[in-house]
């Protein structure tokens, strides 16, 4: 593998760890997936390159379906690696909580159209939240880490990807989290027909409801 400098550590990862690097004069960040002694050591390494390479080929789908995601530099499969892009900019997570209606409505949309966009072409994120979306100087929104992304054609996976987003947005928005995903739903509907957007819309409330039964259960 090419030599890569500095190397600061930014998150540790369940799965794999991110860092920080610098590779040929360009601020990048790699993406190391971590061994699991819990495994045998030659699925551990089987399983670690195959997500190493399906996640690649993801971002690189997405890239294809009009979906703006980080410039893949080097994929090192062996050592379950990958040097990506590194985006300046701010995480959605922390924007959309100090900016106007109408900013938070235009942006909004714009995650919807991008969603939208991946699932016409089945591809599913598996990890949709606010700080997956990082908007940068010129306005672009990217999506990034596709780690537990997939190809999958059936409803109940778009369904999931728009479930969590909304728990996230009730979470970590929750004063406004419903305008914001009803823009995220119009900016969805703009990419996908009206008869598609509602079948994953009750796909969704669906998965909700399941949630709630589970717990309503646990009681």
């Amino acid at each position: 593998m090419d030599k890569l400098e500095q190397h600061i550590l930014l998150k540790k990862g369940a799965e794999a760890n991110l860092y920080l690097d610098y590779w040929h004069g360009k601020k990048v960040i790699t993406k190391i997936r971590t061994q699991k002694k819990y495994r045998p050591e030659a699925l551990d390494t089987q399983i670690r390159s195959y997500r190493t390479m399906h996640e690649a080929q993801l971002l690189h789908q997405a890239k294809s379906a009009g979906v703006t995601t980080p410039l893949i530099y080097m994929v090192n499969v062996p050592e379950a690696t990958i040097v990506i892009e590194y985006i300046e900019g701010i995480q959605i997570k922390k924007y959309i909580n100090k900016v106007s209606k109408i900013e938070r409505k235009k942006v909004c949309t714009k995650i919807g159209e991008l969603v939208g966009r991946l699932h016409r072409e089945n591809l599913i994120h598996g990890d949709l939240t606010t700080s997956n979306m990082i908007l940068d100087k010129q306005g672009t929104i990217f999506l990034v880490d596709f780690g537990l992304g997939e190809k999958n054609v059936e409803l109940e996976a778009k369904g999931v990807d728009l479930h969590l987003l909304k728990r996230v947005l009730q979470s970590t928005h929750f004063s406004f989290w419903e305008t914001c995903f009803n823009d995220v739903l119009a900016g969805y509907n703009l990419v996908l027909s009206d008869k598609l957007t509602e079948k994953v819309y009750e796909k969704t409330i669906e998965i909700e409801k399941r949630g709630r039964y589970v717990e309503e259960r646990k009681r």
